[in-house]
């Protein structure tokens, strides 16, 4: 008998770097949204240890095993429907259908926040992201109130029915960024003000506008996302549009899909926000 989870990707708007030396309590605030593709890992009976990934390789996997120390004649099938390394949180995704879907395959009995505790302490290990994985335990619109794994940090969330889009130019390297002393200044002060503000009013068109400014404070833009959303907020029909932290990649919402059919825009990947959040097959 196999046992599947679903996790679904993440994008973060804005954000603020909290590091601390206890790495369960190391992450972020901010905020961010759930698509409805992810990662989907299932894991089957073999008699050893398999490893059938459909994209990047295996690093994820290799460090949840390493910090789950279980007898690992199982196969794992992982099935990752978003690019890698360009802000869609699909390494913490990764982390977390894994290990929740080890969880069930050996009856270990760990609760859903010891779940995200194992995956973000994997996160935090290979320094590929801070605050996806606790966000990707939310619905919909995610607000990151207090930095950590689920269970230590705090999270809102808000449901909304609107279409999001998004197109990528590529990777951008996560762990340089976040281990950067002059970046992390830089960020964490454009984010605490954002945070601030949003926190008052957690509006879909606040979460949008401040995203939009944050990522012009903070200049990681590319040109190829600075034009494409000039492109996407040039058009009455589309909500906002900013690029996602921390990949090269555009994303824009809107109330219906024909708004970003009729842009006309080439390898533009339309989705819905996800309202239900992790599941199980």
């Amino acid at each position: 008998m196999s046992n599947s989870v679903f996790v679904p990707g993440h994008i973060t708007g804005f954000f603020n770097i909290e590091n601390h030396e206890i790495n369960l309590k190391n992450g972020s605030c901010g905020a961010g949204f759930l698509l409805s593709k992810g990662v989907k890992t299932t894991i089957s009976p073999a008699d050893k240890l398999i490893i059938d990934v459909n994209k990047g390789d295996d690093t994820v996997i290799s460090e949840v095993l390493d910090i789950l120390d279980v007898d690992t004649d199982f196969k794992i099938a992982q099935d990752i429907s978003l690019p890698i390394g360009a802000g869609f949180g699909t390494s913490a995704a990764s982390a977390l259908s894994l290990t929740m879907a080890i969880n069930e395959f050996l009856n270990l009995g760990y609760s859903k926040e010891l779940c995200g505790q194992i995956a973000h302490r994997a996160e935090i290990n290979l320094g590929s992201g801070l605050g996806d994985v606790i966000a990707q335990t939310g619905r919909g619109l995610v607000l990151r109130t207090q930095p950590g794994a689920p269970g230590i940090g705090e999270i809102k969330s808000f449901e909304h029915d609107v279409y999001v889009a998004y197109k990528t130019f590529g990777k951008i390297d996560t762990s340089e960024i976040i281990n950067d002393s002059n970046f992390k200044r830089v960020i964490s002060e454009a984010g605490i003000k954002y945070l601030e503000l949003f926190e008052s009013e957690p509006t879909l068109e606040n979460f949008l506008s401040f995203s939009n400014r944050f990522s012009h404070d903070i200049n990681l833009m590319s040109e190829e996302v600075e034009n494409i959303i000039d492109y996407f907020n040039s058009s009455s029909d589309i909500l906002g549009s900013s690029m996602a932290m921390l990949g090269n990649t555009a994303f824009a919402f809107a109330y219906n899909e024909d708004a970003f059919k009729n842009l006309g825009i080439k390898d533009l990947h339309i989705d819905k926000l996800n309202n239900i959040g992790i599941v199980y097959d």
